[in-house]
């Protein structure tokens, strides 16, 4: 009677654990997903600065010929 009472007993356990786990992986996940967010956002904001300098180039490069 006592091995099948450890039997149960660590596989609750063994449950808790991988319960646990889940949330810690479902944590960095939320936490990688506001990175990518947040990366994305500062490439789109290069990607504007660098389209008004070329803007800018271009009507200079105009403005010389």
């Amino acid at each position: 009677m006592l091995w099948p009472m450890i039997a149960v007993a660590l596989g609750f356990f063994g449950i808790a654990v991988l319960g646990v786990l889940a949330v810690r992986v479902f944590l960095e996940a939320q936490r990688l997903g506001r990175q990518v967010a947040a990366t994305t956002e500062r490439i789109n904001l290069a990607a504007e600065d660098l389209e008004r300098a070329a803007t800018r180039l271009a009507a200079t490069g105009d403005a010389l010929r």
